[in-house]
C-alpha cells in the first residue's frame, strides 16, 4: 500500500491511526489449524463481486487482491456488478459452466446450484478451527446438510436501524423504541410532525429483508421445521395487519425502492429513520457537502424491536463467497480466499469497511472498528445474531428459490399498500412458496 493509498484508507475509515497501527491483529485462536495448498502454475483468477456501498471497503479489499497477486504471481482479475446483477450471472455461469472462478453473492444463492460448487469443506474447517468457529447462521448458509461446504461465509451487512436522534426526540420519544407497539407509535408521530420514516419494499435485496423481521417478530415463518409452507398463518396475518398501520406513516415512493433510494431519502432529510447498514452513517461521515456532514453527529444505530413473539428476530444480508467447480485453478481459488479471510487481511477489510460488514469467525468480535465509534458496536453482532432467511425449515433449492423471488416483500407490499387484504397476501405467498417447497 503506498503512502497516498494508506492516507486514503485511514481519512476513509475515520479511524484514528493509533487504532489502525495495531495491524495485524491476530486473533488465533487455535493452534491445531493447519493448511497445507498450493496454487496450481501459472494459475489465473477472475472474481465477480457486489459492486461497494462503502467505498473504503472496496478499496480494502482490492489492497489485499493486490497483496495475494505479490505473494503467490496468482493473477486476479475482480469485477463489480451491483447486487440484483450478481444473481443472475451467477446463475448462468452455474448452468453454461463458464464464467468467474469466484463469485460474492448474497444470502442463500449458492442453494440454487450447490452440485455445480467446489468442496470447500478442508478450509472453512481450517478456518473455524483458527478463528474461534463460524457463527451459526453464517455455517446454516453455507453448510446446510451439516455436512459439506459449499461456499465460505464473507460476513453480513447489518440491517439495523438508522435514524435521527433530534428528530426521535421531538416526536416524544428519549430513546429507541425496544418493542413493535412503541415503534409504530413512533412512526405515527415523525409522520405527524412532517419527518417520516420509510423502508424499502421493491424488489431490494438488502433493504427489503426487513420485511422478515415483521413476519418473525409476530410469529409467522415461510415453513416450519420440516420445511412446510405455513405462510399463510394467522400470525402473519397480524403481522401484515401491522405492516399495513406502518406503511400509512411512510414517505411515497417506497413501493418502488431498491437498495439506494432510502439512503438517498435519508442524506437528502426526506426521511428521518430507516433500516440499513452502516453505509449512511459512513458516507455522512465522509461527505464533501458541509450540510450532509452534519447529519453525522445526529445519526444514531439501534437494533429492531422486538415483536410479540419476545425474541430478537434479526434479518441481515449475508455475503457469501463461492468457488465453481469449472474452474481450472482449484487450489488458487482456495487459496485466494483463505488469504482474504485471514487476520492480517481480513481485520483490515472490516476497518476499510468502518464495520459496514460484521464477521462470520468469532475471533474477529475483537477487531477495534466496533469500540472505535460507538455508533458502529450496534453493528458488530449482526452475522452472530441473525436468522437465515429459510428460517425455520433447512435450506436448499427451495428457500433460496423463495427468495430470489422476493416472496416476503412482495407479500408484506400487497397488504400494505391495499392491493390485497392481509388475507389474501398471505394466501398468495402460501401459492407461490409452495412451488418451490414441492413434497
Amino acid at each position: 500500500m503506498n503512502d497516498t493509498t494508506r492516507r486514503q484508507f485511514i481519512q476513509s475509515t475515520g479511524l484514528a491511526t493509533g487504532a489502525v497501527a495495531v495491524a495485524p491483529m491476530l486473533w488465533t485462536t487455535s493452534a491445531q489449524a493447519q493448511w497445507n495448498n498450493v496454487p496450481e502454475p501459472g494459475a489465473k483468477l477472475r472474481v465477480l463481486r457486489w459492486s461497494r456501498f462503502v467505498q473504503g471497503e472496496l478499496d480494502a479489499y482490492m489492497a489485499n487482491v493486490k497483496k495475494f497477486t505479490e505473494k503467490t504471481g496468482v493473477e486476479v482479475r475482480v469485477d463489480t456488478e451491483g447486487w440484483e446483477d450478481v444473481r443472475p450471472k451467477a446463475a448462468v455461469a452455474a448452468n453454461t459452466g463458464a464464467g468467474p472462478d469466484i463469485i460474492l453473492s448474497t444470502n442463500d444463492d449458492a442453494n440454487l446450484y450447490p452440485d455445480k460448487l467446489l468442496d470447500v469443506t478442508d478450509l472453512c474447517t481450517y478456518l473455524g478451527k483458527k478463528y474461534g468457529g463460524w457463527y451459526p447462521a453464517c455455517e446454516t448458509y453455507m453448510r446446510p446438510d451439516g455436512k459439506k461446504w459449499i461456499g465460505v461465509p464473507l460476513g453480513a451487512s447489518g440491517a439495523i436501524m438508522v435514524y435521527r436522534q433530534s428528530h426521535v426526540k421531538a416526536a416524544g420519544f428519549n430513546t429507541f423504541p425496544k418493542d413493535t407497539d412503541s415503534f409504530l407509535k413512533l412512526f405515527q408521530a415523525l409522520h405527524a410532525k412532517g419527518t417520516p420514516g420509510g423502508m424499502a419494499l421493491g424488489n431490494a435485496t438488502g433493504d427489503s429483508g426487513w420485511t422478515h423481521w415483521l413476519m418473525w417478530a409476530f410469529g409467522g415463518s415461510i415453513v416450519d421445521k420440516n420445511n412446510k409452507v405455513v405462510i399463510n398463518s394467522p400470525q402473519t396475518v397480524k403481522a401484515l395487519e401491522y405492516g399495513r398501520e406502518l406503511y400509512k406513516t411512510f414517505i411515497p415512493g417506497t413501493l418502488s425502492w431498491l437498495d439506494p433510494n432510502n439512503n438517498k431519502a435519508f442524506l437528502d432529510n426526506q426521511i428521518s429513520v430507516t433500516n440499513n447498514g452502516m453505509s449512511i452513517y459512513y458516507a455522512a461521515k465522509n461527505s464533501d457537502n458541509p450540510a450532509v456532514k452534519a447529519i453525522a453527529s445526529d445519526i444514531q444505530h439501534a437494533p429492531f424491536p422486538i415483536g410479540p413473539v419476545g425474541v430478537p428476530t434479526e434479518y441481515h444480508l449475508f455475503f457469501n463467497q463461492m468457488v465453481f467447480k469449472y474452474t481450472k485453478y482449484p487450489n488458487a481459488a482456495k487459496e485466494f480466499l483463505r488469504f482474504m479471510m485471514e487476520a492480517e487481511q481480513y481485520d483490515a477489510w472490516l476497518q476499510g469497511g468502518g464495520g459496514y460488514v460484521s464477521h462470520p469467525l468469532a475471533a474477529y468480535g475483537k477487531n477495534p472498528i466496533w469500540t472505535v465509534d460507538p455508533k458502529h458496536t450496534p453493528y458488530r453482532d449482526s452475522a452472530k445474531n441473525m436468522r437465515p432467511s429459510g428460517f425455520a425449515g433447512q435450506l436448499g433449492y427451495a428457500s433460496a428459490g423463495a427468495m430470489a423471488d422476493f416472496i416476503v416483500s412482495n407479500m408484506v407490499a400487497e397488504a400494505a399498500s391495499g392491493s390485497k387484504s392481509p388475507a389474501e397476501a398471505a394466501q398468495r405467498a402460501q401459492k407461490r412458496a409452495e412451488r418451490y417447497y414441492k413434497s
